[in-house]
């Protein structure tokens, strides 16, 4: 079997509850050792001692409740958040789409939001201009691919987002719920899109609420619950089981 790509190690992730200062600051102060320890042991579990590996071209759906740490995963999988504890490693240029127009320039053209997002994924200038007719002629804006971004609707800037991230080559492909981009003809495009990846030995990881989704993309599934893995493996038998979830 070949190296993972992707390994969680035990990886936890909290965040502080931050409450009001009671009795003052005079209080506080004169008891600061105690209410230092007070604010530390008080915190938000988003994650814990979580462990998976993902091997090349796999393609691995993330299900869950709100809450139950898909989101926290997929931030850090894309290093815009850093774990707690544990160890998270990376083989291959990582390509994020969780959320719409991300690292897109409101100021900046379509064009030259392309390029920027280009290169902030990895490419070389030379790469992504190779790719450009390809992008725009797939986004399907027309001439406003000259005009500030700020200009456009939301569909617009979904199809343009998808477009650079489905073009750019991309190894590990993160995505959090953006198959439902624009109408229903453009939404089978990205599917179409999504699915020929499976030719290119690209890795996915895939959080979304739309288990007909899992089912088409993923070939492995993990079910969180609370920061916790309750089950892994085949898609049906992991999507009956976030079905069964007692309310």
């Amino acid at each position: 079997m070949s190296e993972p790509v992707i390994v969680f190690d035990k990886v936890s992730k909290y965040y502080p509850m931050y409450h009001h200062i009671t009795g003052g600051i005079k209080q506080f102060i004169f008891h600061l050792p105690s209410a230092i320890k007070s604010f530390r042991s008080t915190r938000f579990q988003a994650l814990q001692e979580l462990s998976f590996s993902i091997q090349p071209g796999e393609r691995l759906g993330i299900i869950g409740r709100n809450g139950s740490g898909k989101s926290t995963t997929l931030g850090l999988l894309a290093r815009v958040l850093k774990p707690s504890s544990g160890r998270i490693t990376l083989r291959g240029r990582v390509s994020p789409f969780l959320e719409l127009g991300m690292g897109f320039h409101a100021e900046l053209t379509g064009r030259e939001n392309i390029l920027l997002n280009g290169i902030i994924l990895g490419m070389t200038r030379k790469e992504v201009r190779k790719r450009m007719d390809a992008i725009i002629e797939f986004a399907e804006i027309g001439e406003f691919i000259e005009q500030p971004i700020r200009m456009y609707s939301s569909g617009m800037l979904a199809r343009l987002g998808f477009s650079v991230v489905a073009h750019l080559n991309p190894e590990i492909l993160l995505i959090d719920e953006i198959l439902a981009v624009g109408d229903a003809v453009f939404q089978k495009k990205c599917q179409d899109k999504m699915l020929s990846f499976r030719q290119k030995n690209v890795t996915i990881v895939f959080v979304s609420h739309a288990m007909s989704d899992v089912r088409t993309l993923c070939n492995r599934v993990i079910l969180l619950d609370r920061g916790k893995p309750l089950i892994t493996g085949a898609p049906d038998a992991v999507i009956k089981a976030y079905e069964g979830l007692p309310a």
